[in-house]
């Protein structure tokens, strides 16, 4: 132990000493060093601004600062097709030159998607199944159900639409809703010397609907023809029926005796 002690106070540890902790040193040095140059610390770009732009200006402008780019495509109905919708990274967010640059751009081609089941869905349930498959919600009518706010059908463009048929994302859904008051009984009017514009005007104001048309010989001027008979028959005493109930009305020029 002695010994030990004697060599720890000889020259020649101390020169052994120092030259190992130089060593260390100098290893640390290149080591931080290389890292820092490998790395490129300090270096670096922010991120331009490319949404908005059509894809040519954005890739230009990646280009021109040494940045790499992947495209990936989505639909989107209110938007010209072939803008940059998003990034990643965003804007103005500081990397690395070379980095990768991922753009989402507006493709022009809408993809199909089935229509989904709603019918009997009440409006939110809908209304969310509809968003769920990017389709829009267009617009809302009401007709005589029992059951409120309930979708009794849907329409696109115009044509009944059931589920599982085909549509572009995007499409706008109209939805006929029941209006809860079904059950709800009305006096039915008296439609005898009405024209079919006059028919037609009270049964609207009595919530009553327009159902078979026939007629009772030749009709020449089929806007001067007049209802003589009505289906539900009318009384002297009020008579209730349903709202929504189809009347049928029989059309003559001859006015009924």
């Amino acid at each position: 132990m002695s010994n030990f002690i004697a060599y720890l106070k000889t020259k020649s540890f101390r020169n052994n000493l120092i030259a190992a902790i130089c060593t260390v040193i100098a290893i640390l040095s290149i080591a931080f060093f290389s890292l820092r140059f490998y790395t490129k610390h300090g270096e670096g770009l922010n991120v331009p601004e490319v949404k908005g732009l059509t894809l040519a200006q954005a890739v230009s402008k990646l280009e021109e600062l040494g940045l790499r780019y992947e495209i990936d495509s989505v639909y989107i109905m209110d938007k010209p097709p072939g803008i940059v919708t998003d990034q990643d990274p965003d804007a103005n967010t500081f990397v690395k030159g070379n980095r990768t640059i991922y753009l989402t751009i507006n493709t022009s081609q809408a993809p199909n998607v089935k229509f989904p089941d709603i019918e009997a869905k009440s409006f939110r349930e809908a209304q969310s199944i509809l968003e769920s498959y990017r389709l829009k919600l267009g617009d809302t009518t009401y007709k005589p159900d029992v059951a409120k706010d309930v979708v009794l059908e849907a329409y696109f463009g115009g044509q009944l639409i059931k589920s599982g048929e085909v549509l572009p994302t995007g499409s706008r859904i109209n939805l006929t809703l029941g209006d809860g008051r079904g059950a709800e009984d009305i006096e039915m009017p008296n439609l005898t010397g009405f024209t079919i514009d006059e028919a037609r005007f009270s049964l609207r104001g009595s919530m009553l609907t327009l159902g078979t048309i026939t007629y009772d010989g030749v009709i020449t001027d089929t806007a001067n023809a007049v209802v003589i008979s009505q289906f539900p028959l009318p009384a002297d005493t009020a008579i209730k029926v349903k709202i929504g109930t189809p009347i049928n009305i029989t059309l003559s020029n001859k006015p009924k005796n």
